[in-house]
């Protein structure tokens, strides 16, 4: 079940795409979502917002007229959780340790498959029935100290 309090940013300047990301996490049951359309807009939310993003989606252009280093922005920004950087041909992967945090893709735009692995890495499915299961571990243990008298 999918975790609704997740905050996710979608960053694209085609309205399409984003809207078509959005769609798409809609679906998986994902609705906190901001889409926006500029740097300067992802930038502003990012900075500016009072809690942190879980997921930023967005797409490696965004960032190439300005010179921004998006993978090093996603990297060092502890407003950013988890990132995934689509139609980045041109990014060099992260090193082995970081990839749990951001993720490179050369799709131009990542598909529902492709959303789906990532969000099972972001909202990872929450182990049910544990502490039901185990809570009879304390009777087991007073019924030990009880036959070793």
């Amino acid at each position: 079940m999918a975790n609704k309090a997740l905050r996710i940013l979608i960053a694209d300047e085609q309205h399409f795409y984003r809207m078509r990301i959005e769609r798409t996490l809609n679906q998986m049951g994902y609705y906190r979502i901001a889409p926006v359309h500029s740097l300067e807009e992802l930038l502003s939310l990012v900075e500016y917002g009072c809690e942190p993003f879980d997921l930023l989606i967005v797409n490696a252009s965004l960032g190439a007229p300005s010179g921004l280093d998006l993978l090093a922005f996603c990297l060092n920004n502890p407003q950013v959780g988890h990132a995934l950087v689509y139609d980045g041909q041109a990014l060099s992967p992260p090193s082995f340790n970081l990839r749990s945090k951001v993720q490179i893709s050369p799709a131009r735009l990542p598909d529902a498959q492709a959303l789906k692995r990532l969000m099972a890495r972001v909202d990872p499915p929450q182990v049910r029935g544990v502490t039901h299961e185990v809570s009879w571990i304390p009777a087991l243990h007073q019924g030990w100290r009880m036959l070793s008298r």
